[in-house]
């Protein structure tokens, strides 16, 4: 029984791999992978264990309770991300991000460089690495027309995404997903982790700015209309912004979990966009009779656009991955992993480059299953890094590389000829990094 449940799931795995191939979106496995893992285990009455990481042992449970654990721990990711994913809406809903385009003045192909990738760096561990690459490739196709030019900085906006994302608790799925799971703290997340992630982003730059790509000038372009300025879109963008990296802060003072600061936060931002817009309908109402105001209400405008079809993807591969922590696969697999490759940086470093060919977020998951070290331990930050910055070696290897793959239209083998070496460095200078200071740290 266990091999067709592993059947199960690899033959899921593969089918969210193959997702452009297969043109099937990659919720359509992940739901069914999870549903039939679950009444597989149901049906045949198979032992399910509660993970005991004190004592680093499986404590048989009953499948309600341990599905019921399971599905609090997913909802508190899922709920997170949608408090997170409406107040970036809001903040789109009033042109806020166009405020960023002021920070641009040079004309200077490397200066543009050198900026775009600290905005992205610093952005995306704010707002998480996949929205900062859609916010900095739009307006980089206000900055620059040329597309042959554009697609390298889009490209390096892609490597600096994903390093800012790792090292922020709020910045990337991965790293929320070990930080809601009591893995890291936000603080010894940040002290481990902001170093090697400036490496890996500066690393590729410095190297960047010598190639042909970034050399000269951009043409001069007249003043384009489409990214102009709402008179409440800066005061949005700072509140919005505040009212996120307000959430670590909250959890540290109240010990609540991170969903309940969100909420917060969105209902403070939610309520200024509301003032903003002067608005009249209840934000609450779901009447039919309501939907030709809905459009001036910016909370229902924001709602509109969550991408449901990634929350619902989140919910199935977290529980898919459940059922094989459930069945006590994943920690004998980690017993196994351990006794076969004794060093365990080498173990997280490939799970980092696996990560470029292997969706993120199961790996991690399944990570979270295989290994029982106490929450701030160097392998929790190690594996947040590396799986949030590895994925920048292939375009389809994290969600902000195939936003950009979407927007841009780059060619995978463009960007794996020209741009993954670059990347490659990266991770490789930031792992490095991560060793040689971790000692300094723990």
């Amino acid at each position: 029984m266990e091999i067709t449940l592993i059947c199960i799931f690899v033959l899921g795995y593969l089918a969210i791999t193959l997702e452009h191939t297969l043109k099937i979106d990659k919720l359509i496995p992940a739901l069914m992978m999870m549903a039939l893992l679950w009444a597989f285990i149901s049906l045949f009455h198979l032992p399910v264990f509660e993970v005991n990481t004190l004592l680093r042992e499986l404590k048989p449970t009953h499948i309600d309770e341990i599905l019921l654990h399971h599905l609090g721990k997913t909802a508190e990711i899922i709920i997170f991300l949608l408090g997170a994913m409406t107040i970036v809406e809001i903040i789109d809903y009033f042109n806020g991000f166009a405020t960023i385009k002021n920070f641009i003045k040079t004309k200077s192909k490397k200066g543009l460089l050198i900026i775009f990738s600290f905005l992205a760096f610093i952005l995306s561990a704010i707002i998480d690495n996949l929205t900062a690459t859609i916010v900095l490739i739009t307006i980089l196709q206000k900055v620059i027309k040329e597309r042959h030019i554009r697609i390298w900085f889009a490209s390096l906006i892609i490597i600096a995404a994903n390093a800012g994302g790792a090292w922020s608790p709020i910045g990337d799925v991965t790293t929320t997903m070990l930080w809601i799971g009591d893995k890291v703290t936000s603080l010894k997340l940040i002290q481990s982790i902001l170093i090697p992630s400036l490496v890996c982003m500066i690393a590729p730059m410095l190297i960047a700015t010598t190639l042909p790509a970034f050399k000269g000038k951009i043409a001069e372009e007249k003043e384009e209309t489409d990214l102009e300025e709402n008179k409440y879109g800066a005061p949005m963008l700072y509140l919005g912004l505040s009212a996120i990296i307000f959430v670590p802060v909250f959890k540290t003072l109240t010990h609540l979990p991170p969903y309940v600061g969100m909420m917060l936060s969105l209902a403070v931002v939610a309520a200024f966009a509301e003032y903003f817009s002067n608005a009249k309908i209840n934000i609450t109402s779901i009447d039919a009779a309501h939907e030709e105001f809905s459009s001036h209400s910016p909370v229902h405008s924001s709602l509109s656009k969550i991408e449901l079809p990634s929350i619902l993807f989140f919910l199935g591969i977290l529980l898919a991955v459940a059922a094989l922590e459930s069945l006590g696969m994943l920690f004998e697999f980690a017993t196994v992993l351990n006794a076969t490759i004794p060093n365990s940086d080498l173990v997280i470093m490939l799970l980092g480059i696996g990560s470029a060919v292997i969706d993120n977020v199961p790996l991690v998951a399944a990570s979270m299953g295989m290994f029982s070290e106490i929450a701030d331990d160097p392998l929790w930050h190690f594996i947040a890094f590396s799986a949030g910055t590895g994925g920048s070696m292939l375009i389809i290897g994290s969600a902000a590389g195939v936003v950009a793959m979407g927007m841009e239209k780059i060619d995978f083998f463009w960007y794996l000829k020209k741009i993954s070496w670059l990347a490659f460095i990266g991770f490789v200078a930031g792992s490095i990094t991560f060793i040689l200071t971790r000692d300094f740290i723990f």
